[in-house]
């Protein structure tokens, strides 16, 4: 067909069964719903939503999905899990909140999701519909050669698409009558017909296919439809069966003749008494046990004056079993469709692979060209100024075949903080081809399991280190094609690795002519109008959270890239912003209040626990991480309890600790309990580091250059470089140990890179003099002895499973001695901050009683540490001591700057 009349349907209430007043609907299909009650599409609707004319077998297979097993079904223990009960506040009681305001706050953002999911499964059944806007919008080719187009563009009053197809012709390939146009909703259709060879003609019949992706076994042996038709006559229907027939009356005379034989009576004189049925039926059985040639089935038909019914007939079982074995000749019908093969014969592809092209609106502003918002690929022009979309379709012989499976992280999640533009040493753009070759291997040597990529998302601007984004669906370009992006992702996975990407929902750039500022020339088709719609101090632009368009956007956005790309979770990027009105920038006391006030978002919450729900739900294993400044409570609670469902937060206050103590108090005068209180304040599900980009980024300075070139640090040795640094030692392992579950760490740290990270502006003269790594260091001084270090603390992990364990435990916390130890489990950490002061013997307290080997020493000699500790020091047996309210105690030899891990190997019973 050129084109099926597909518009959607008017929007209505969803039926009772979708939502519940406690549940929200589950993620499956329109088949669930009661038949007197369901929907019924027109011709070519689905579930009340636009679709492509697909007459495949797995277009009409069901598109609900398997029962989830039952360990998946029990997810109500864990972030994000739906649990059987709901309460709005029942996460409350857990944290010992007892707020009244806050509380009824919950429970009115309760109510608004309960609504906000109503307005969503009116338009979209459910979350699944709701989160695969993908799948119809944006480019896509149909299986009856041409190609589907659809954005949604309310504001506009004219759509079309020029480019290099149409040589940027803005009426040629329009919207318009016949071609859908556009819908109530705004939603604007435009149809892409294939062209024709010369010297080819269009098919005669409109179900005929050529399907330009599968190179079909059967369809490209030109056999034509005459042909086709009498060998499906010949196999299925038995000879005698099909009959030509000049009229109607046919049938009726061929049986007066079978009666009467040719020279019958003509009239009802002639005719006389006809016998009763039974005296004729038994005539006819007569003659038919004679004639055995006779190949129709014998069903017999008694009229007894009853009303005609299927159970009326009666027939032998060789008959009916001859009957039931007869199937359709549907393997003919399959060489209808045609494959590859002669598609190319006969068609041309209206637009081709790497084809170049924009939307055009006409607004009542005037005409306008954009980036299509849900476009795959898009590059700059050669100016540098507009950019376009770029047609990604590689032919099947040059499409990215994936090789490996997602794999799953068992314990404690280590990640591996990215930027693929500075992974080179070189001072240039790093693409995705040399970040799978080079960094990805180094990457499983240091014995991370994760890898957490920023900036790889499209945006205009790099030196905003990738966060203005201003194409939601596509790639960076400037670092390699989407193939490339996957074959990093695979090759990721083969190594073990699962892949995170650093999502950024809670704003967007502000750029006209690439980004969703003003796309179809009004100011609030895809954000906020007026001063809500803009960030305070960074220039972007703010989400319409509460539009039901706009979270069809965000929550396909975030499905795309677990589909398409196989993305194993994500990291939302700086919450604050999109939380609060006053994006995050307000003082925080702490109260309760400032959570629930009239600052707060409540569409932004909502749109989070609507992501989290769906992402969890559709893809089981996701990892969700929240990046939240002001640790909103509840972000890793369950939904079903009033959080917002992620798997993990950060605690930024980590950082800014460490940083504050490095560039504000001398050495000597750090505060152990306030550094403590800071690591363990809220240890579970909570993501540490000691520093990521932010620290390093843009005029500030890395940890190594603050600790190596500041004279706030006391030298004890004539191997300067080596005693401070090993201050860093010390700092990366409390911040890991303490973590809770989760550790973070940035390209580069892991062997101290001694420079901070600049991105080009004009500030520096676009330099990219720092925006690199100096990979070369790794096997130079101490930065080699800080990689070795760093090493062995995550492979210890690995082996060990560290801080996949209960919180930490403290027993001592000294201020005077800067003395520190815990326990998680079976494994004791003492550390001694103070920078000149040595301990031959410091009593620390203990739960268990027995004999503790030593696994980690930072003051190893191959970690560019003196060696104090002898060997015959590695194993220490408790005594029964009291020390910091532990019955037993172990005697240690704490050398300044320096921390060791122990583990209990022999229980000891008094």
């Amino acid at each position: 067909m050129s084109s099926c009349l597909l518009f959607l349907m008017t929007p209505r209430p969803p039926p009772p069964p979708l939502i519940h007043a406690d549940r929200y609907p589950p993620l499956v299909g329109s088949a669930n719903l009661p038949t007197s009650r369901r929907p019924c599409p027109r011709p070519g609707q689905r579930h009340g939503y636009l679709f492509r004319c697909d007459s495949s077998s797995s277009s009409s297979a069901p598109r609900d999905r398997p029962p989830r097993p039952r360990q998946q079904r029990q997810r109500s223990q864990r972030p994000g899990g739906r649990g059987d009960a709901v309460d709005p506040v029942g996460f409350l009681a857990k944290l010992g909140v007892t707020d009244r305001a806050f509380a009824q706050f919950l429970r009115d953002r309760h109510k608004a999701l309960k609504d906000r999911r109503w307005e969503l499964c009116s338009r979209f059944i459910d979350l699944k519909e709701a989160s695969s806007g993908f799948e119809l919008l944006g480019m896509h080719r149909h299986r009856q050669h041409r190609i589907d187009f659809m954005e949604w563009a309310p504001g506009a009053r004219y759509c079309s698409l020029v480019g290099d197809f149409n040589e940027w012709s803005p009426t040629e390939n329009c919207a318009r009558e016949g071609h859908l146009g556009h819908d109530d909703f705004g939603y604007w259709f435009i149809i892409l017909e294939d062209k024709l060879r010369e010297g080819q003609e269009p098919d005669e019949f409109f179900f005929q296919e050529y399907n330009y992706v599968d190179d079909y076994d059967k369809g490209d042996n030109g056999v034509d439809f005459e042909e086709i038709m009498h060998r499906m006559k010949e196999e299925y229907w038995e000879p005698g069966e099909i009959r030509s027939r000049k009229s109607q009356l046919e049938m009726v005379v061929k049986l007066y003749e079978q009666m009467f034989g040719p020279n019958g009576p003509q009239t009802e004189e002639e005719l006389g008494e006809i016998p009763d049925a039974q005296t004729r039926y038994n005539e006819w059985k007569a003659l038919q046990k004679s004639d055995s040639s006779s190949l129709s089935p014998s069903y017999d038909i008694i009229d007894s004056g009853q009303p005609f019914d299927i159970f009326n007939v009666v027939t032998d079982r060789a008959s009916f079993e001859k009957f039931q074995a007869k199937k359709p000749p549907l393997a003919y019908w399959v060489e209808m469709r045609k494959g590859r093969i002669a598609w190319l014969e006969k068609y041309v592809p209206t637009i081709s692979h790497k084809d170049k092209y924009r939307i055009y609106f006409n607004t009542p502003d005037g005409a306008l060209e954009r980036v299509p918002a849900w476009a795959t690929y898009v590059l700059p022009d050669a100016e540098g100024k507009q950019s376009y979309a770029v047609h990604w379709e590689p032919s099947p012989e040059e499409i990215y075949k994936w090789k490996f499976g997602r794999p799953k992280v068992k314990g404690s999640l280590r990640i591996y903080e990215c930027h693929v533009g500075i992974s080179g040493s070189e001072q240039s753009v790093s693409s995705f081809q040399e970040f799978t070759s080079k960094v990805l291997p180094h990457i499983k040597n240091a014995g991370y399991n994760a890898v957490q990529l920023i900036g790889v998302v499209e945006h205009k601007d790099y030196s905003s280190v990738g966060y203005k984004v201003t194409n939601y669906f596509a790639v960076s370009s400037r670092f390699g094609t989407p193939d490339d992006f996957k074959k990093l992702v695979d090759e990721a996975h083969g190594l073990g690795l699962v892949v995170l990407l650093d999502i950024v929902h809670s704003y967007a750039s502000a750029d006209e002519l690439v980004g969703l500022s003003l796309f179809d020339g009004s100011n609030d088709c895809y954000f906020h109008s007026g001063k809500r719609g803009h960030h305070k101090y960074w220039g972007t632009r703010m989400f319409k959270y509460d539009d039901v368009d706009v979270l069809h956007f965000l929550l396909s956005n975030l499905n795309w890239w677990v589909t398409e790309y196989q993305i194993d979770g994500f990291q939302f990027h700086s919450l604050s912003s999109m939380l609060y009105t006053h994006n995050g920038f307000s003082t925080f006391t702490g109260a309760i209040e400032e959570y629930c006030n009239q600052y707060v978002d409540k569409d932004a919450l909502i749109y989070l626990i609507l992501a989290n729900e769906m992402l969890h739900d559709l893809h089981p294993d996701i990892i969700t991480i929240a990046e939240d400044a002001t640790f909103y409570p509840g972000l890793c609670e369950p939904t079903t309890q009033g959080g917002l469902g992620f798997d993990y937060c950060v605690n930024l206050s980590i950082p800014e600790m460490w940083l504050w103590h490095l560039e504000n108090v001398p050495e000597r005068e750090w505060s152990m309990n306030k550094i403590m209180k800071v690591l363990v304040s809220s240890n579970q599900n909570m993501l540490s580091y000691v520093e990521n980009h932010n620290q390093s980024i843009s005029g500030r300075k890395s940890f190594t250059e603050i600790i190596l070139n500041s004279g706030k640090f006391s030298i004890g040795s004539v191997d300067g470089d080596l005693i401070r640094a090993s201050l860093l030692k010390i700092i990366k392992l409390i911040t890991f140990t303490t973590s809770g579950g989760a550790y973070l760490n940035f390209m580069g740290n892991e062997f101290a890179h001694p420079k901070r990270v600049e991105f080009p502006m004009s500030s520096n003269d676009y330099s990219f003099r720092l925006a690199n790594r100096q990979w070369e260091l790794l096997d130079k001084g101490f930065h080699k002895h800080l990689f070795d270090f760093d090493k062995d603390v995550m492979s210890l992990d690995e082996n060990e499973r560290i801080i996949s364990r209960g919180s930490p435990k403290i027993h001592h916390c000294d201020d005077t001695s800067m003395v520190i130890s815990f326990t998680r489990g079976p494994f004791l950490f003492a550390f001694n901050f103070n920078p000149e002061l040595s301990h031959q013997s410091y009593h620390v307290g203990v739960d268990e009683a027995g004999e503790y080997q030593l696994i980690l020493n930072t003051d190893e000699t191959k970690y560019g540490g003196c060696g104090e500790l002898k060997s015959s020091q590695y194993m220490r047996r408790t005594c029964d001591k009291r020390v910091n309210g532990c019955h037993n105690s172990l005697e240690l030899a704490l050398p300044s700057r320096s921390a060791q891990v122990y583990k209990l190997v022999r229980i000891l019973r008094i």
